[in-house]
């Protein structure tokens, strides 16, 4: 009898989901005509060589709807938005920022629309697709900053020509006098960026004094310029760096340059990074068809694939491969970790640890 029932629930319940999928493509084909006749989608974000050679043909190609790209760092872009918003002017659709823009800036500012309610393709929606059994919105609200990758990320890159891996096993290896003048960053004091986020956890996690022999005694260069700091690593001026990207690096390998990237430091937790990327939809979009055709493709498996392709990061996706990933960026289940983007960092003892950092350094 009770399978019998359950039959007949089944064999009821099949005609609404049937529906209820017809009504939600209907709904999508809709938005992707009126996304077409808005004529382009506006994005911002960091300047990035997968935005313009992937992710924006792809997109282009799928919808025919343009993408124009405003590419800048996260505080000049912020500035422009503000600008223009006090004179009544909206022209960025999506925002794709890191964590310290998202949160502090984007969120914090109201300069956001919710963007939960805006996921409607069923490859979005099914949480079977999310490793966290859902899409992971990590605002305090849990609809607008959409984290899409989590990676362990690594501490520092070494040219093996000048520093052995041997010689940098833990973090205190640094303070070897050695060490001193060789070692390249981005500002520590800053409140963004990879120099600020470095420093504050490593302050965090080993304390003051540590981080004032790292930053101070051991008189490392600091550069706002990351392809400087690439440079510096390349020709061993600054063998050691702490800051520099994965995806600069990757292409002074290919030229035959032994740069080893350090996962792994005794006295840290192992990181996790929410780079390269978050995703926020702009308040008063205007082009809002289009902004939420990007949301849902740039949430979707066909451009997670491609950017955690080029940027050697995981996605917080269960259909994307990560066969092709250094087994060091996966997180393992289970894994302690430290999460470098989440709010509760970010927005709580970060930019605290930041200033002192800067009285430490004379600013």
């Amino acid at each position: 009898m009770r399978k019998t029932i359950i039959a007949l629930a089944a064999l009821l319940a099949a005609p609404c989901a049937l529906a209820q999928s017809a009504d939600t493509q209907k709904k999508w084909d809709q938005t992707v005509a009126a996304a077409k006749a808005e004529g382009k989608v506006v994005v911002a974000g960091s300047p990035d060589p997968v935005m313009r050679k992937e992710i924006i043909p792809a997109f282009e190609k799928r919808f025919g709807i343009p993408i124009e790209f405003i590419a800048g760092h996260s505080s000049a872009i912020t500035g422009r938005a503000r600008t223009e918003r006090a004179s009544g002017i909206y022209s960025i659709d999506v925002y794709l920022a890191g964590p310290d823009t998202a949160y502090n800036a984007l969120y914090k500012g109201g300069m956001l629309d919710p963007l939960a309610p805006e996921l409607i393709t069923a490859e979005v929606t099914d949480p079977s697709k999310w490793k966290m059994g859902k899409p992971w919105f990590v605002d305090d609200d849990q609809k607008y900053v959409m984290r899409l990758f989590n990676s362990v990320d690594s501490w520092l890159f070494i040219n093996t020509d000048y520093v052995k891996p041997e010689e940098l096993k833990s973090a205190k290896d640094l303070l070897n006098p050695k060490w001193k003048g060789k070692i390249s960053t981005e500002d520590p004091s800053s409140n963004k960026g990879a120099g600020g986020a470095f420093s504050a956890l490593y302050y965090d996690q080993l304390g003051a004094d540590f981080a004032k022999k790292l930053y101070v005694d051991q008189k490392p260069t600091i550069s706002g310029d990351r392809r400087q700091l690439t440079d510096w690593l390349a020709r061993g001026i600054n063998p050691i760096c702490l800051t520099c990207r994965a995806d600069d690096v990757d292409a002074l390998r290919k030229e035959g340059f032994h740069i080893e990237e350090v996962y792994h430091l005794d006295g840290l937790k192992d990181r996790l990074s929410a780079s390269p990327f978050e995703m926020e939809l702009a308040n008063k979009a205007p082009h809002p068809n289009a902004a939420r055709v990007f949301v849902n493709w740039m949430a979707g498996k066909e451009a997670l694939t491609l950017y955690s392709r080029a940027a050697q990061a995981a996605t917080v996706r269960t259909d994307v491969d990560e066969s092709f990933l250094d087994p060091r960026v996966v997180p393992k289940k289970g894994g302690a970790y430290f999460d470098d983007g989440l709010p509760s960092w970010r927005g709580g003892p970060k930019p605290a640890i930041n200033a002192k950092i800067g009285e430490m350094l004379g600013k």
